[in-house]
């Protein structure tokens, strides 16, 4: 197992446990054999799901394991509550968000609700150490009805490439610069003869090698020295139960307007939205919000195109803070874009993701002491994933809806999904219900704030500069 994979194993707490959880809801319902069947043919190819994880010498690392599909598919009956089947439904997943995975077999599951509003409900959990969220979305949809199976040389996602694809995006970049100032600090007779030979080429490197080993010094003590966010109710230590909810979807294309109409990414609209939302809550709660920000840990995928259908965990981190304090939608829009904009030409990602692979290398307490760094400083984890563009059928049922939930470390305890599907993006929240007790309280303002941001947009003073 590689480091990375290793860390995001054993960060599983009492609070939070490390699994990113999905569900798909169907229409018309689908059987429990069929679907069966089409996990042996499209999930059991990639050997990750039939492996188990071993300790071995202090080290964990994948065993081949005979899966028993029916301990990984099982069927689920949903409770009966006041609120319908949908709240039933986010009443078990939040249930299943705190049940470990069976460390004796492959860590995953896929729980079936045969009945759901006149359909079928998939719940998908599977642990962060087998791959990341972009990794996943690619494997859950090769399931679906003309989904591409995985050939063999996919099957091994993380394994014998692990080692090339860290040289390439971890080692080689640091290692670059490195080498460069070196050069710079070579023979002065033959650097001062190549500067008379061409003295621009000369000032331009010196200057680009002061720029990136100033942005890299830069990165690294932004990261090291983080203030802390501003303390809300939101953060705090999680009592270790969850709850989750999402909104109805909007349509991608409105979306898409607003942003042009802004000159902002999708990205920036919809974040803007989430510290929107997030400020009406705490609002509703009777906090003051007034000059509040919130720091969210925002995944940055680092997978290169050529290592896009391998599994394991191929991302970093980069440190968001929300603008939840400011009212004006386009104010907050264009706070969020500049400080997005901010983190592009930013090495934090990777530094992060360097941090993972040291604390992989080390035994459990001291991966704890280190992550506690970054995670006592960040209130939520957001993650934005770009789904598919057309409607998928699975088994024949059309998939109508499509929603995920990141898993959260340490004593965070909000976890915010944006996932793109069919022409919509939707919003989901976790939270530990020491923390939140009703997540559906914040999801409840995402659309307002989103028609508020549309409506003021719209009037705005238009013309041709505009």
């Amino acid at each position: 197992m590689s480091k990375v994979d290793t860390a995001w194993l054993r960060m599983d707490s009492a609070s939070n446990l490390m699994m990113i959880l999905g569900v798909w809801t169907l229409r018309p319902g689908i059987r429990w054999g069929a679907l069966c069947r089409r996990v042996e043919e499209r999930l059991l190819p990639y050997d990750r799901f039939r492996q188990r994880v071993e300790e071995h010498a202090g080290a964990p690392r994948w065993v081949d394991h005979d899966v028993d599909i029916a301990q990984h598919v099982v069927r689920e009956k949903l409770a009966r509550t006041k609120g319908g089947a949908q709240v039933a439904l986010q009443q078990r997943i939040g249930e299943l968000a705190m049940q470990p995975l069976d460390p004796g077999r492959p860590l995953w599951q896929i729980h079936l609700v045969e009945n759901y509003e006149g359909g079928s409900a998939l719940i998908f959990r599977i642990h962060h150490c087998i791959a990341d969220g972009i990794a996943l979305i690619r494997v859950t949809l090769s399931l679906v009805d003309g989904g591409e199976p995985p050939p063999a040389n996919r099957a091994h996602g993380g394994g014998n490439e692990a080692p090339e694809w860290l040289s390439e995006t971890l080692f080689k970049p640091f290692a670059g610069l490195v080498l460069r100032m070196f050069e710079a600090a070579g023979d002065g007779a033959a650097r001062s003869l190549a500067l008379l030979q061409q003295p621009t080429r000369g000032v331009k490197g010196s200057l680009d090698l002061a720029h990136d080993a100033w942005q890299l010094v830069a990165d690294a003590a932004a990261l090291l020295l983080m203030p802390d966010d501003s303390p809300t109710r939101l953060k705090g230590r999680p009592a270790g139960s969850k709850r989750v909810a999402w909104c109805p979807p909007l349509p991608l294309a409105e979306v898409k307007a607003i942003g042009k109409a802004l000159n902002c990414s999708i990205n920036d609209v919809l974040l803007s939205c989430v510290a929107g939302a997030i400020a009406q809550y705490l609002k509703s709660q009777g906090d003051d919000v007034a000059g509040v920000e919130m720091r969210a840990m925002v995944p940055v995928n680092l997978r290169p195109p050529a290592q896009s259908q391998a599994l394991g965990n191929h991302f970093g981190l980069a440190p968001l803070v929300l603008p939840v304090g400011v009212e004006n939608p386009i104010e907050r829009v264009y706070a969020v874009r500049q400080r997005m904009d901010a983190l592009k030409g930013s090495s934090q990602p990777l530094l992060a993701f360097a941090v993972l692979a040291l604390a992989g290398l080390l035994i459990k307490p001291a991966q704890d002491a280190i992550m506690d760094l970054f995670r006592s400083k960040t209130t939520a984890v957001m993650t934005n994933v770009p789904g598919p563009n057309g409607q998928l059928a699975f088994l024949g049922s059309a998939i109508e809806q499509i929603m995920f939930w990141v898993p959260q470390s340490g004593d965070i305890g909000l976890g915010v999904s944006i996932l793109s599907y069919g022409g919509k993006v939707q919003f989901g929240v976790m939270a530990d219900t020491q923390l939140c007790p009703d997540p559906q309280a914040i999801i409840e303002h995402f659309a307002p704030e989103f028609a508020k941001l549309s409506l003021v947009t719209l009037m705005l003073p238009w013309g041709e500069e505009g």
